[in-house]
């Protein structure tokens, strides 16, 4: 069996093995593929793994040995998935690997409004504690994150973890979420999504991108929000209108924005949230601990093996 991965490096830099994998068939790995290359690299795959490569109808269709499309992601908005029912092609995707990785990233986005260790570390290897005339000194003002309230948009299993962390720091928990939820959400309220904006010192994101999710912190909700509040944005760029966004930060509607995701990635250089007041951006890494990036590697293989046993699971179509 010809397994193909098209872009392996995000998912493995050199940290983990492809060995398991390997064993399942003849692999040929390529670290990342361009999106003229993908049809040539992958024409004689009859597996296929990919993590952010779009494989749409024009590449199903050009790709005939295709049987199976494996993805290193809980994500699946890359592949025409009508496309790939159409040929038969089971698509699979890796659910919850990430989930504590998430949750974690979330709060460190969270603790960096909080305490600005970062800032606060250079400033003292700058030389300004030596030069200091007291003992201590902050440049910004120190946040305790007990009884401030914690809203939660999307309570799937990250949102949950979320709240839990909360609750661990002493704060009030709300959350909204349109669909029906397991018992866990009884521990905490649930309320309508003005409420939340209207009340929360720290919104968060965690629901997946769908046409009713898309654009949803626009201009007239981030007006909603308390001018001490803080966004934090661990799931999908294109949640959030960065345009407004970018308004609410630089001209103080808001207190500050921590987001892992963009619209695109990587951004284009002028992406108004690059330059934006107080918004701090990471390259979408709260998914890359070694930890859940190991759980990720052992799903795929268990995917693939699944399949070849002709017993599918995390199939997506």
């Amino acid at each position: 069996m010809n397994i193909i991965i098209l872009d392996g490096y995000t998912l493995n830099p050199g940290d983990l093995s492809w060995a398991e994998l390997e064993k399942l068939g003849n692999c040929v790995i390529h670290e990342r593929t361009a999106a003229e290359d993908i049809v040539t690299r992958a024409k004689d795959a009859e597996i296929l793994i990919i993590n952010k490569v779009s494989i749409g109808k024009s590449e199903i269709a050009q790709l005939p040995k295709l049987k199976y499309i494996g993805l290193c992601s809980t994500g699946y908005n890359v592949v025409d998935i009508q496309a790939a029912e159409d040929r038969n092609i089971v698509v699979t995707n890796v659910p919850a690997y990430s989930t504590l990785s998430v949750a974690q990233m979330a709060f460190a986005h969270t603790l960096n409004f909080c305490q600005h260790v970062s800032e606060h570390s250079l400033s003292v290897n700058s030389g300004e504690w030596s030069q200091s005339p007291d003992f201590c000194y902050w440049k910004f003002p120190l946040i305790e994150l007990q009884g401030l309230t914690l809203g939660i948009i999307g309570f799937g299993r990250i949102g949950q973890s979320v709240a839990k962390i909360g609750r661990a720091f002493g704060m009030k928990v709300n959350y909204y979420d349109i669909t029906v939820l397991p018992d866990e959400s009884a521990t905490f309220l649930k309320v309508n999504l003005e409420t939340l904006l209207r009340t929360s010192d720290v919104i968060t994101l965690h629901c997946p991108l769908t046409p009713a999710t898309e654009g949803m912190i626009n201009r007239d909700r981030l007006s909603l929000m308390k001018s001490s509040a803080f966004l934090i944005n661990t799931s999908r760029g294109q949640l959030i209108d960065e345009a407004a966004l970018a308004e609410a930060l630089n001209t103080g509607k808001i207190a500050g924005a921590g987001l892992d995701v963009l619209s695109t990635e990587p951004p284009a250089p002028h992406n108004p949230l690059l330059s934006a007041r107080n918004c701090y951006i990471t390259p979408h890494i709260a998914w890359a601990t070694k930890a859940a990036r190991i759980r990720l590697m052992k799903t795929v293989v268990q995917n693939v093996r699944a399949f070849l046993d002709g017993k599918p699971v995390n199939q997506v179509n």
